[in-house]
């Protein structure tokens, strides 16, 4: 195996490293204690083509492949994770679902608006009632004829307050039960689209996260992706693809906590030396460095199954549900590396901590890894069939 970067991925990696220190990083506190919306970092995000970086160029996006992906996720994890969240679903969820299942005429009215920023997407699949059991999708797609009739309540909706695209996961033919479900292509700009007020959360702050509320809306029936009934298959293919993104900011969480834990230990003195030098924090620089080491070596190789066209849903679930276990547990311990500066939001470290946590929660939870990869286990086959229902949540 080749465990190498070519040079187009390390210069991608180099872009996305910059920016996030350049452009991310100066005003990130502020944006998290305000819950302010990245509107310009949003912008150049997609001048710089970040936000449609997989999309075919000629649907004007990046035509890169999952890796390069991977690497910017990574890095704009290290530093600001409510820009990294928002890239992960226009790109993995969004764009990818938009372009690998939609009409020739679905991709030509919608990618280039997305993978250029113009437009930001939002994948609406969980309700009220149906996170992580996502067959239990109350809202309702009522086929009317020549158009869908959409109503229902869609929670913890990311992008939700700037998002001009809604992908939305609704409920046709309850008789069917999953396989009634239908995913359709939403303008906001529609009547009976309302948006909630923006969620006040522990992380990701400057994250836009709603509630969004349809009443009546009127879905033209050539916005429904897919065939009949493709709904839910859509979904659970699309979040597959999406853990691998996930994966990746919580990799970039883990790594920017030990970089940070790492320069502070060896300018911090104690007992007259660097903390460093003290065994105690230099074995936990060590196994920092190693569950990050082995964390991207699960990442990486989820998006290499993917670039080859091979099946990655299993390992996708490995890498998210180990990457974000490694975030959480080693961006407490740079905070208590940090010692009381750790606790001080201008040292970072407690931001990446509070943005840890989501890692495990969103785009299926920790434990619908586990029943993804215990499946794989238990039939012995690499994959996961997506003939019977998994349940996932975003």
């Amino acid at each position: 195996m080749n465990f190498s970067l070519t040079e187009e991925h390390l210069a991608v990696r180099e872009a996305a490293r910059e920016f996030a220190q350049k452009e991310l990083k100066p005003g990130v506190i502020e944006r998290d204690s305000k819950m302010e919306f990245p509107t310009e970092q949003v912008r150049m995000m997609g001048e710089l083509g970040f936000l449609g970086m997989m999309v075919d160029p000629d649907y004007d996006g990046g035509g890169m492949d999952t890796l390069s992906y991977v690497l910017a996720m990574e890095e704009m994890s290290k530093v600001d994770n409510s820009c990294s969240v928002l890239m992960s679903v226009n790109n993995s969820l969004v764009c990818w679902g938009l372009e690998t299942y939609g009409t020739e005429e679905q991709k030509r009215k919608y990618l280039p608006k997305l993978a250029t920023g113009e437009w930001i997407g939002s994948f609406c699949l969980s309700e009220p009632e149906a996170g992580s059991d996502a067959t239990m999708q109350r809202t309702t797609a009522v086929d009317m004829g020549d158009h869908y009739l959409l109503n229902g309540t869609k929670n913890w909706i990311t992008n939700g307050g700037s998002s001009s695209l809604h992908l939305v996961i609704a409920q046709t033919n309850p008789e069917l039960k999953h396989r009634g479900i239908n995913a359709f292509i939403v303008e906001t700009s529609w009547d009976g689209v309302t948006v909630g007020a923006k969620e006040d959360k522990l992380g990701i702050r400057s994250s836009d996260t709603h509630t969004i509320m349809y009443s009546d809306v009127k879905v033209p029936k050539e916005n429904r992706i897919g065939e009949d009934g493709f709904g839910f298959k859509f979904a659970m293919k699309t979040l597959s693809g999406g853990r691998i993104g996930i994966a990746a900011q919580a990799l970039g969480i883990a790594g920017g906590a030990y970089e940070l834990a790492l320069a502070y230990a060896q300018e911090r003195e104690a007992f007259g030396k660097p903390i460093a030098k003290h065994q105690a924090i230099a074995f936990k620089l060590a196994q920092m460095a190693t569950d990050i080491e082995a964390a991207k070596m699960m990442v990486y190789r989820a998006a290499w199954l993917k670039d080859q066209g091979m099946d990655y849903n299993q390992a996708s679930a490995m890498a998210k549900l180990y990457a974000s276990e490694v975030a959480m547990k080693h961006t407490v311990e740079a905070v208590q590396i940090h010692g009381g500066y750790g606790f001080v939001k201008e040292y970072h470290v407690e931001r990446l901590m509070r943005d840890a946590k989501i890692t495990q929660i969103y785009e299926g939870t920790s434990e619908v890894q586990q029943i993804v990869i215990s499946r794989g286990v238990l039939s012995g086959q690499p994959y996961i069939s997506m003939e019977e229902p998994v349940a996932h949540s975003h």
